[in-house]
């Protein structure tokens, strides 16, 4: 616990504990795999369809997105390069790093992790092999049956995820608009979706903030997968524990940013068109949307 809380190098931990570099290195990775194995199934275990309904219920009230139950985002682990790796681990911020992909739910717990991909990796083709993509692309998550949007009686619309420009567009999972000549209901699409996505990347943030071995390169890539996960159930638990305390700061103005294309279905885009509409009509509007977009 203190090497996770600290990111103390063995070197230090022997002075501190009296004991060998060798043995703390041991301890450290036992633990974190019996973290991660007691505490995933209480703490982090797939939501039943009455779970996926209450976590869009708080994602509507806190972040003016209806029917979303997640937002997902990757974030890159800095590593020490593993041996004739090549570039596989080297990513575009120029560092040697493992990928920790993850939804959270709008109280910043995580519902679900993948850790250990190639740095090089995108997060969408993370994503599209991890356990979780495969369970969404197959519809087996158990996600509640479409349901209407507030204030409206047609149509019923699917429950979704948002994340960045980095994913594929789906009937499940919605992304931003490309940049390019934006109308006023895109831009506020975009607007409405960024509020809803920057809980992962907050919760991202948390996680760093407490656990501060994030901060530092980490060594052995088993040992660097481990003490992740074991973070993630920890983040959970403590947050769990303590209770959620939710501040709004998501009415803030949110900076331009530079969008990419990925391809997507068409059946995701119709979807994405009905959420641009509803969020332009008098049941979806938001009433300082249009100042936000401005800014």
């Amino acid at each position: 616990f203190r090497y996770l809380a600290t990111g103390q190098s063995l070197a230090s931990l022997h002075y501190a504990f009296l004991i060998g570099k060798s043995t703390a290195s041991l301890i450290i990775r036992e633990t974190c795999v019996a973290l991660w194995d007691v505490l995933n199934s209480a703490v982090m275990s797939q939501p039943t369809t009455a779970e996926w309904r209450d976590i869009a219920e708080v994602f509507g009230q806190t972040c003016h997105f209806p029917n979303c139950v997640g937002a997902i985002d990757g974030k890159h682990i800095r590593v020490l390069k593993p041996i004739r790796s090549g570039s596989c681990f080297y990513n575009y911020k120029k560092f040697f790093s493992v990928v920790l992909l993850a939804f959270s739910d709008a109280n910043y717990c995580f519902r679900y992790i993948d850790v250990g991909a190639y740095g090089s990796s995108s997060d969408s083709a993370v994503f599209a092999h991890s356990h979780f993509g495969r369970l969404l692309a197959s519809n087996a998550l158990e996600l509640p049956a479409p349901q209407n949007l507030p204030g409206t009686t047609y149509p019923a619309m699917p429950y979704v995820f948002v994340g960045d420009e980095a994913f594929a567009l789906g009937v499940n999972l919605m992304r931003p608009f490309s940049s390019r000549g934006l109308s006023v209901e895109r831009r506020v699409f975009n607007y409405r979706l960024t509020r809803a996505r920057r809980v992962v990347e907050c919760a991202f943030g948390i996680l760093a903030n407490k656990w501060r071995f994030f901060t530092y390169t980490l060594f052995k890539l088993d040992n660097a997968i481990n003490a992740v996960k074991a973070a993630c159930v920890l983040h959970n638990f403590v947050r769990q524990r303590d209770g959620y305390n939710f501040e709004d700061t998501l009415s803030h103005a949110l900076g331009r940013t530079q969008l990419t294309g990925v391809r997507g279905t068409a059946h995701g885009a119709h979807v994405r068109e009905h959420f641009c509409c509803y969020f332009m009509s008098p049941e979806g509007a938001l009433p300082w949307q249009m100042e936000a977009i401005e800014n």
